[in-house]
Protein backbone atom coordinates (compact mmCIF):
# COMPACT_ATOMS: atom_id res chain seq x y z
CA UNK A 1 0.00 0.00 0.00
CA UNK A 2 1.83 3.44 -0.83
CA UNK A 3 1.51 6.13 1.71
CA UNK A 4 1.16 9.78 0.60
CA UNK A 5 3.58 12.12 2.39
CA UNK A 6 2.34 15.56 3.27
CA UNK A 7 4.95 18.43 2.17
CA UNK A 8 5.68 19.24 5.25
CA UNK A 9 7.21 15.99 5.63
CA UNK A 10 8.83 15.84 2.04
CA UNK A 11 12.37 16.56 1.85
CA UNK A 12 13.84 18.23 -1.07
CA UNK A 13 17.66 18.44 -1.39
CA UNK A 14 19.68 19.93 -3.48
CA UNK A 15 22.93 18.24 -4.50
CA UNK A 16 26.05 20.47 -5.65
CA UNK A 17 28.06 19.66 -8.93
CA UNK A 18 30.27 22.58 -9.84
CA UNK A 19 30.99 21.23 -12.78
CA UNK A 20 26.87 21.65 -14.10
CA UNK A 21 26.73 25.58 -12.42
CA UNK A 22 29.76 26.11 -14.49
CA UNK A 23 28.02 24.73 -17.88
CA UNK A 24 24.36 26.88 -16.72
CA UNK A 25 26.12 29.93 -15.32
CA UNK A 26 30.05 30.54 -17.86
CA UNK A 27 31.16 31.28 -14.25
CA UNK A 28 34.76 29.91 -13.21
CA UNK A 29 34.77 31.58 -9.71
CA UNK A 30 34.52 29.76 -6.51
CA UNK A 31 33.17 32.93 -4.84
CA UNK A 32 30.51 33.03 -7.67
CA UNK A 33 29.50 29.68 -6.63
CA UNK A 34 29.54 29.76 -2.82
CA UNK A 35 27.15 32.99 -3.25
CA UNK A 36 24.83 30.76 -5.62
CA UNK A 37 24.78 27.39 -3.51
CA UNK A 38 24.93 30.14 0.10
CA UNK A 39 21.20 31.62 -1.51
CA UNK A 40 19.53 28.50 -2.47
CA UNK A 41 17.23 29.23 0.42
CA UNK A 42 15.60 31.80 -1.78
CA UNK A 43 15.05 29.86 -4.92
CA UNK A 44 11.24 29.21 -5.80
CA UNK A 45 10.74 25.87 -4.21
CA UNK A 46 14.05 26.30 -1.34
CA UNK A 47 16.04 22.62 -0.18
CA UNK A 48 15.82 21.54 3.16
CA UNK A 49 19.32 19.86 2.66
CA UNK A 50 22.59 20.46 0.84
CA UNK A 51 24.96 17.84 -0.32
CA UNK A 52 28.05 18.99 -1.23
CA UNK A 53 28.95 16.29 -3.06
CA UNK A 54 32.27 17.13 -5.91
CA UNK A 55 33.65 14.09 -6.79
CA UNK A 56 35.71 16.27 -9.54
CA UNK A 57 37.54 18.79 -6.88
CA UNK A 58 40.51 17.81 -5.04
CA UNK A 59 40.28 17.62 -1.38
CA UNK A 60 42.26 20.73 -0.66
CA UNK A 61 40.03 22.76 -3.10
CA UNK A 62 36.89 21.05 -1.75
CA UNK A 63 37.96 22.08 1.90
CA UNK A 64 38.51 25.38 1.06
CA UNK A 65 34.60 25.26 -0.81
CA UNK A 66 32.79 24.12 2.64
CA UNK A 67 34.75 26.61 4.42
CA UNK A 68 33.78 29.15 2.22
CA UNK A 69 30.23 27.95 1.74
CA UNK A 70 30.06 28.07 5.52
CA UNK A 71 31.04 31.38 6.54
CA UNK A 72 28.61 32.20 3.85
CA UNK A 73 25.64 30.39 4.88
CA UNK A 74 25.39 31.82 8.61
CA UNK A 75 22.20 30.84 9.84
CA UNK A 76 20.98 29.79 6.62
CA UNK A 77 17.67 27.13 7.41
CA UNK A 78 19.30 24.48 4.52
CA UNK A 79 20.91 21.68 6.70
CA UNK A 80 24.70 21.48 5.23
CA UNK A 81 25.72 17.75 4.73
CA UNK A 82 29.16 17.78 3.52
CA UNK A 83 30.21 14.17 0.96
CA UNK A 84 33.06 11.87 0.89
CA UNK A 85 35.84 14.14 3.24
CA UNK A 86 35.10 12.74 6.67
CA UNK A 87 37.86 13.84 8.40
CA UNK A 88 37.89 17.16 7.05
CA UNK A 89 34.43 17.80 8.00
CA UNK A 90 35.74 16.56 11.60
CA UNK A 91 38.19 18.88 11.78
CA UNK A 92 35.60 21.78 11.17
CA UNK A 93 33.75 20.69 13.93
CA UNK A 94 30.80 19.26 11.46
CA UNK A 95 28.92 15.96 12.78
CA UNK A 96 27.19 15.16 9.56
CA UNK A 97 28.57 13.71 6.13
CA UNK A 98 27.41 11.38 3.57
CA UNK A 99 29.40 8.51 2.26
CA UNK A 100 29.67 6.53 -0.77
CA UNK A 101 28.73 3.30 -0.14
CA UNK A 102 31.68 1.23 0.16
CA UNK A 103 33.34 3.44 1.90
CA UNK A 104 30.75 3.70 4.61
CA UNK A 105 31.60 -0.04 4.61
CA UNK A 106 35.75 0.17 4.51
CA UNK A 107 35.54 2.73 7.44
CA UNK A 108 32.84 0.88 10.08
CA UNK A 109 35.08 -2.68 9.23
CA UNK A 110 38.76 -1.07 9.57
CA UNK A 111 40.21 0.77 12.83
CA UNK A 112 41.65 3.85 12.27
CA UNK A 113 40.84 7.69 12.59
CA UNK A 114 38.16 7.51 9.70
CA UNK A 115 36.31 4.79 11.69
CA UNK A 116 36.46 7.39 15.40
CA UNK A 117 35.34 10.11 13.26
CA UNK A 118 32.50 8.14 11.54
CA UNK A 119 31.40 7.18 14.98
CA UNK A 120 31.15 11.01 16.55
CA UNK A 121 29.16 12.23 13.25
CA UNK A 122 25.42 12.70 14.24
CA UNK A 123 24.34 12.13 11.21
CA UNK A 124 25.13 9.52 8.88
CA UNK A 125 23.91 9.16 4.67
CA UNK A 126 25.26 6.92 2.07
CA UNK A 127 24.11 5.97 -1.63
CA UNK A 128 22.83 2.64 -2.50
CA UNK A 129 21.48 1.22 -5.56
CA UNK A 130 20.21 -2.07 -4.45
CA UNK A 131 18.00 -3.29 -1.70
CA UNK A 132 20.63 -5.60 -0.47
CA UNK A 133 22.82 -2.17 0.10
CA UNK A 134 20.30 0.07 1.70
CA UNK A 135 19.56 -3.10 4.27
CA UNK A 136 23.04 -3.14 4.99
CA UNK A 137 23.61 0.73 4.86
CA UNK A 138 20.70 0.70 7.64
CA UNK A 139 22.79 -2.21 9.75
CA UNK A 140 25.89 -0.24 9.68
CA UNK A 141 24.09 3.04 11.24
CA UNK A 142 23.33 5.12 7.94
CA UNK A 143 20.33 7.36 9.50
CA UNK A 144 19.35 7.59 5.67
CA UNK A 145 19.95 6.38 2.31
CA UNK A 146 19.85 8.01 -1.27
CA UNK A 147 18.65 5.34 -3.45
CA UNK A 148 18.83 5.73 -7.56
CA UNK A 149 19.00 6.51 -9.91
CA UNK A 150 15.27 6.62 -10.82
CA UNK A 151 14.82 8.47 -13.95
CA UNK A 152 16.84 8.80 -16.59
CA UNK A 153 19.43 11.49 -15.95
CA UNK A 154 22.44 12.52 -18.52
CA UNK A 155 24.41 11.88 -15.40
CA UNK A 156 24.33 7.88 -15.92
CA UNK A 157 23.85 8.19 -19.81
CA UNK A 158 23.54 4.49 -21.26
CA UNK A 159 22.50 3.12 -17.81
CA UNK A 160 18.40 1.97 -17.40
CA UNK A 161 16.71 4.07 -14.70
CA UNK A 162 15.97 1.60 -11.85
CA UNK A 163 12.22 3.14 -11.34
CA UNK A 164 9.66 3.74 -8.66
CA UNK A 165 9.21 0.19 -8.41
CA UNK A 166 12.30 -0.35 -6.92
CA UNK A 167 12.17 2.89 -4.74
CA UNK A 168 9.13 1.57 -3.27
CA UNK A 169 10.74 -1.97 -2.37
CA UNK A 170 14.02 0.00 -0.77
CA UNK A 171 11.71 1.89 1.37
CA UNK A 172 9.71 -1.31 2.29
CA UNK A 173 13.02 -3.07 3.22
CA UNK A 174 14.36 -0.97 5.73
CA UNK A 175 12.69 1.62 8.55
CA UNK A 176 15.43 4.65 7.73
CA UNK A 177 14.72 7.74 5.53
CA UNK A 178 14.79 6.95 1.48
CA UNK A 179 15.43 9.76 -0.67
CA UNK A 180 15.02 9.55 -4.52
CA UNK A 181 17.71 10.55 -6.57
CA UNK A 182 18.29 10.43 -10.77
CA UNK A 183 16.68 12.80 -13.66
CA UNK A 184 14.23 13.88 -10.33
CA UNK A 185 13.15 17.73 -11.91
CA UNK A 186 9.64 19.79 -11.04
CA UNK A 187 7.60 17.63 -13.55
CA UNK A 188 8.44 14.22 -12.18
CA UNK A 189 8.70 15.41 -8.31
CA UNK A 190 4.99 14.44 -7.70
CA UNK A 191 5.52 10.93 -8.67
CA UNK A 192 8.20 10.39 -5.86
CA UNK A 193 6.14 12.67 -3.33
CA UNK A 194 3.32 9.92 -3.89
CA UNK A 195 5.89 6.93 -3.15
CA UNK A 196 6.53 6.54 0.22
CA UNK A 197 9.87 7.97 -0.23
CA UNK A 198 11.17 11.09 2.42
CA UNK A 199 11.96 13.24 -0.33
CA UNK A 200 13.89 14.10 -3.22
CA UNK A 201 16.95 15.08 -4.28
CA UNK A 202 18.01 17.46 -7.00
CA UNK A 203 21.16 18.48 -8.77
CA UNK A 204 20.67 20.48 -12.15
CA UNK A 205 17.37 22.07 -11.15
CA UNK A 206 19.37 23.35 -7.81
CA UNK A 207 22.46 23.73 -10.09
CA UNK A 208 20.75 25.94 -13.02
CA UNK A 209 18.11 27.74 -10.83
CA UNK A 210 18.54 31.29 -10.26
CA UNK A 211 17.69 33.40 -7.11
CA UNK A 212 15.13 35.59 -6.80
CA UNK A 213 15.63 39.33 -5.87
Amino acid sequence: MIMFMSRSSFKRIAVSNWGLYRKYHGTGKIEDYVEHLAKLEYVGNPPDRLILREKDLSEETYVKLLEMLRKKSGQSKVELIPHTYLLAAKSLGMDKIHLPFPMLKKYRNESGMEEQALKEMRIIGTSIHSVEEAKEAEQLGANYVTAGHIFTTDCKPGLPPRGLEFLEEVCESVTIPVYAIGGIHPENITQIEKSNASGACMMSEYMKESQRT
